[in-house]
């Protein structure tokens, strides 16, 4: 019996660009993506030092449209979008009715009744249907999963500004964190949000797919003055771990509370009621057993993502991100301790290939830019 083929990888439109610069390519999240283009570590310092230009246009974008539709974000969404004015996004999550994540998203109000979610690559088909599914008795609420008209840019770092304003009319200064403006860039209609995921200053920006190629080499050429490079997937982890900043699949899932994740901010608390309200508000009173805590290694050895966590000789979990930081220079790392093992300063210990290396908790976030 022949084998099923593996579904092929999915392309964004700047694929044929990355070829072209020569970028490492690897399969993420059912996409053929770019890695590295001169080197993780460069890339790092370039983003944390000048500026950097990522292709993020793999994620996925779900408007929710209609005159209910602020009831809807707030039954799906576990922050409370009702304070969020057109114009301004929040972070959130999507959460089981256990209070567990199916994914954590961005949510951006794009006017009165009309939001924009903009959620992980390898989500968007079961994100969708979970959406569909609990908004079905809202009333007047249309989700429409519209991923194929978005292409994403973010352009991170110091220099970010440096960059981008010579190709839009914007006032970028005028854009505040998590608030976002409509415009062109590069003559390509766009909506430009002061967010990222990288813990420094930036951008990210919405064009049209057919706009994206032309917008990109548009900001490559901007942005050279300003010591702006490519840069792929892998200094984006590198930077989100040194910025604290959680990734899903990794440091939370469908079995980590929003709670546990220590991401408690991130829930709108008085708001009547959410899918995983119930779950989450029960834990709030009776207490959690476990919590997401940053460590740096004390002994020699970098934890990497999988590594077992000991605490008193009793495997008690996992690193769930973990590496070599290019900035920090240090062997930092996130994981689940038991609650009375969590403040800064616990020692535990972490099976690096065989080998027990002592770790110590620390607060997060790792890296934390200055103003």
């Amino acid at each position: 019996m022949e084998q099923a083929a593996a579904p092929a990888l999915r392309k964004t439109p700047l694929h044929a660009r990355h070829r072209a610069l020569g970028a490492r390519m690897v399969a993420f999240g059912g996409w053929d993506m770019p890695i590295e283009y001169a080197g993780i570590a460069a890339e790092h310092m370039a983003v944390r030092e000048r500026a950097g230009l990522f292709d993020v246009s793999h994620m996925g974008e779900i408007e929710i449209a209609g005159r209910n539709a602020l009831d809807a974000v707030q039954r799906i969404s576990c922050n409370d979008a009702s304070r969020l004015e057109a114009g301004q996004a929040q972070y959130s999550g999507l959460l089981t009715e256990a209070g567990t994540f199916i994914d954590d998203l961005l949510v951006y109000r794009l006017a009165a009744h009309h939001f924009l979610l903009v959620v992980n690559a390898s989500h968007i088909a079961e994100d969708y249907a979970h959406i569909a599914q609990h908004i079905r008795t809202v009333g007047d609420a249309v989700a429409v999963d519209a991923s194929s008209r978005y292409a994403l840019l973010a352009v991170q770092g110091p220099r970010a500004h440096d960059a981008l304003q010579p190709l839009t009319g914007v006032d970028l200064a005028t854009v505040k964190y998590y608030r976002f403006h409509h415009g062109e860039v590069a003559g390509a209609r766009a909506t430009i949000s002061r967010t990222g995921y990288t813990g420094e200053d930036g951008f990210e920006i919405f064009v049209p797919p057919s706009f994206a190629d032309r917008t990109w080499q548009a900001i490559v050429e901007s942005g050279g003055p300003s010591g702006l490079v490519p840069c792929g997937l892998g200094a984006r982890d590198t930077l989100r771990l040194e910025a604290g900043m959680r990734l899903h699949g990794s440091d939370i899932d469908e079995t980590t509370t929003v709670l546990e994740a220590d991401l408690g901010w991130i829930v709108g608390w008085d708001k009547p009621d959410f899918v995983g309200a119930q779950a989450l508000r029960r834990q709030r009173i009776a207490g959690i057993g476990r919590r997401l805590v940053g460590f740096e290694m004390l002994d020699r050895g970098i934890a990497r993502h999988g590594y077992d966590v000991f605490v008193d000789g009793v495997k008690v979990g996992r690193v769930t991100s973990g590496t070599q930081t290019p900035f920090l220079k240090r062997a930092i790392g996130m994981a689940y301790l038991p609650l009375g093992r969590t403040a800064p300063g616990t020692e535990f210990e972490i099976d690096i290939r065989g080998r027990r290396a002592r770790a110590g908790v620390v607060r997060l976030p790792f890296y934390k830019r200055g103003k």
